[in-house]
């Protein structure tokens, strides 16, 4: 009875740690970002971007500001809580001084979209403004850049806007390789040709050699496909560069020729100018 009783027991056990396990891992488990609308009518375009953001997800963004009195420290997470206090924070804003906290935005109430080399990301539902903005919740946006040499970096404030009575906002600034466009991976029609040209050639070759050898059964040079048709174009080429290097001296020798005559004939002439006149060349 004891033995049954004590396996009994440790079976109990072990359902109740299992039990508590998966509920510690249910309340550590990490929010993401809920984007504004219901959830069955959420934006396809905007579901993508997000997926698209995916592996800036694991990282943090810090920024520090200002000087003395003035100073500022904001951190910033896409999709996921800045720190641990479970309140849904996606950017912070950290006043130096007084170490006070001031939610700028929640990720549950994302949204996003984008441009040719650009993502703009919102956060909403911020702490409420005391003096500002008809004291509306504070608004992040984040202007995500193109720069293929970082996956994420270069996180910094610009501005905020709080001199109107609504829809006020933080604006950020960062870099990130997930906002260029995709590389353009199409050939151009030169290389399509020279490709297909290649192809062919090799074809013909190949497919010559194969039936020579396979179908004629030639050997040696004769499984060349077309063996003839190349020697004699190769030949009509050798003669063709001959020609054009033997006109070279050939044109040479004749103006030395021409030369030559030249001064021939008016050596001549001289002569038979002095012996008409009665005189010698060796006088």
């Amino acid at each position: 009875m004891f033995p049954f009783y004590n396996c009994w027991r440790a079976g109990l056990l072990f359902l109740l740690l299992l039990a508590m396990a998966v509920r510690e891992a249910w309340q550590v488990e990490e929010k993401t970002c809920d984007l504004i609308g219901e959830k069955d009518k959420e934006s396809e375009k905007e579901l993508a971007l997000l997926k698209k953001l995916t592996p800036l997800f694991d990282q943090s963004f810090i920024s520090t500001v200002g000087q003395g009195s003035e100073s500022y420290t904001y951190k910033f997470r896409v999709c996921r809580e800045v720190g641990s206090n479970n309140s849904g924070a996606g950017l912070v804003q950290i006043n130096l001084k007084n170490n006070k906290e001031t939610i700028i935005g929640r990720i549950n109430e994302t949204h996003v979209f984008n441009g040719s080399d650009w993502i703009m990301l919102t956060y909403k539902g911020g702490d409420e403004y005391n003096n500002h903005c008809g004291k509306e919740q504070r608004r992040a946006v984040v202007m995500i850049s193109c720069n293929k040499k970082t996956l994420g970096g270069n996180f910094a404030p610009v501005s905020e806007e709080r001199g109107k009575m609504q829809e006020c906002f933080y604006l950020f600034e960062m870099d990130s390789s997930l906002a260029c466009p995709p590389e353009d991976s199409h050939l151009s029609v030169g290389s399509i040709l020279l490709i297909t040209f290649a192809s062919l050639v090799a074809v013909y070759f190949i497919g010559g050699f194969l039936y020579q050898r396979l179908v004629v059964g030639a050997k040696g040079m004769e499984q060349f496909p077309h063996l003839a048709f190349w020697q004699d174009l190769g030949n009509l080429v050798a003669v063709s560069s001959n020609r054009a290097v033997a006109r070279v001296p050939i044109l040479y020798l004749t103006v030395g020729n021409k030369q030559i005559l030249s001064g021939l004939l008016q050596e001549l002439a001289y002569s038979s100018f002095l012996s008409q006149s009665g005189l010698s060349l060796l006088e």
